[in-house]
């Protein structure tokens, strides 16, 4: 029982994950952030929205546990947290194995093929007058 419970709130974050960044200005902020801190006003700088928009975007990635928030003299800085993006580059690197596997066997595959037409292509000395 304890795993499933385990299981099931893992899933609830990763679809939290997954929906916050499904937006590209979120995804937009979490590359700003990925260099480090940042206001909230530098955050929306490059968009053409409104501070208060730019902030319901940030409340998303919070909620989600990508982000934090804290005060700094008058300033509210923005942090990405680590933990949850590397619990999510772990789950897209098991299917990340899955696909790499997978392409290896069909270049493997199309090689063949490409082998097997150039060697049925080539004339055969039995086959001339």
């Amino acid at each position: 029982m304890h795993n499933h419970v385990v299981m099931l709130v893992a899933a609830t974050d990763l679809d939290r994950a997954f929906a916050a960044l499904a937006d590209p200005t979120r995804r937009a902020i979490v590359a700003r952030l990925s260099r480090g801190e940042a206001g909230v006003l530098e955050l929306a700088a490059p968009f053409a929205m409104s501070q208060p928009a730019v902030s319901k975007h940030l409340k998303v990635l919070e909620a989600a546990g990508l982000v934090s928030r804290r005060r700094d003299a008058r300033r509210n800085l923005c942090r990405l947290e680590p933990e949850p993006l590397g619990r999510l580059s772990a789950w897209l690197g098991t299917y990340r194995e899955f696909w790499e596997g997978s392409l290896g066997r069909l270049d493997s595959y199309l090689d063949d093929l490409q082998q097997g037409a150039t060697t049925r292509s080539a004339p055969d000395e039995g086959d001339r007058p």
